[in-house]
């Protein structure tokens, strides 16, 4: 397990591309100076010790050595002493909506990225509960098990986009099936399914089916509505530029609503209730309370408890490397020469 102290410094890696370009422009300067003077076969009599090569050796020495002392910066650490520990919580599923519905700009910055927004905060409100996420479109895909890695949880979730899953449409039923399945404990009384999304669903017949199976296997299901009810139109974007909207069969905009209705029916029938997402700060609040008034689990986890820095490591290797850099002349390396490696031809 590797921690980064000081992840800010890492900006600091844009300094090599500067300095890429600024060599270029530097070896083109020369280049072009140096035809004004003499032609190439006139140059290479007049100079033969210098090297085509040192100039590019030498970057590459000071890129690396600039790379190495901006990661000790950084200060990686790695986990030394890995201990059990005891803990109590919920096993809580999130299972995201990433139809393209979810692109719908009705509620700020858009549906999909409010979905994330939610989890997240919700995520930050946990203490000792195991978590996993799950992706749903046309299919339900996992995104990450139970785990109490909260780091990784938000990793996960930040790349969930519209784009994940090639099946499109909205198959809720799917995602709890496949969260049925994440619940490795046989005897965690709580289990808890979050499903965010904008209601639609091209499987209500298969969905109060797949709710009650997961009720019957203990979870309890609590769904999240973003969106609104007058609805959106779905926004086909190219690098963040608008090109068009989303148009059905008939080259009519396709207006995407919130279907309250569908995911109150989930949560009554899964034993939990439906939750308005408009308000970040209020849903995550009511989410809170709510697990807080349910029996918690013991379990056991694993987790690292000492960290070592590993930036003493970094910064002296890029120490030496920035000191080697001064003694690479532009100069042929006579005993190099010697070798001919590229078959040059000598000019007496």
């Amino acid at each position: 397990m590797v921690q980064l102290d000081e992840k800010i410094y890492f900006y600091l890696l844009i300094i090599i591309p500067v300095i890429v370009v600024l060599f270029l422009l530097v070896l083109i300067w020369k280049k072009s100076t140096r035809k004004k003077f003499a032609n190439t076969e006139l140059l290479k009599r007049l100079t033969p010790n210098r090297s085509s090569n040192k100039g590019v050796i030498k970057l590459t020495v000071l890129i690396l050595g600039l790379a190495l002392l901006i990661v000790g910066l950084v200060n990686p650490k790695i986990g030394t002493k890995l201990e059990t520990v005891k803990r109590e919580g919920v096993d809580i599923v999130f299972a995201v909506d990433v139809s393209k519905s979810m692109l719908a700009e009705d509620i700020a910055p858009n549906r999909i990225e409010k979905a994330k927004r939610l989890v997240s905060e919700i995520i930050n409100q946990l203490a000792s509960d195991r978590i996993g996420i799950i992706a749903y479109a046309g299919q339900a895909y996992p995104q990450l098990p139970i785990t109490t890695d909260y780091s990784a949880a938000k990793m996960f979730l930040q790349g969930m986009n519209t784009d994940m899953l090639t099946s499109q449409g909205t198959a809720i039923y799917q995602a709890i099936e496949l969260a049925t399945t994440f619940y490795d404990d046989a005897e965690q009384t709580n289990r808890v399914l979050f499903i965010i999304s904008d209601g639609e669903d091209h499987s209500e017949g298969s969905t109060l089916d797949a709710v009650e199976d997961a009720v019957d296997e203990g979870i309890t299901i609590y769904t999240i509505g973003v969106g609104k009810e007058k609805g959106a139109p779905i926004p086909i974007k190219r690098n963040g530029i608008l090109e068009s909207l989303k148009k059905d069969t008939q080259g009519e905009t396709v207006i995407t609503k919130l279907n309250k209705e569908v995911l109150i029916d989930i949560s009554s029938e899964g034993n939990g209730e439906y939750i308005d997402g408009s308000n970040t700060d209020a849903a995550v609040e009511f989410i809170k309370n709510e697990l807080l008034q349910m029996d918690k689990k013991e379990f056991e986890a694993k987790q690292f408890a000492e960290y070592k820095d590993q930036f003493q490591w970094f910064i002296g290797a890029a120490l030496l490397l920035l000191f080697l850099d001064i003694f690479i002349l532009d100069r042929k390396t006579k005993w190099l020469k010697n070798l001919n490696l590229f078959n040059e031809k000598r000019h007496e």
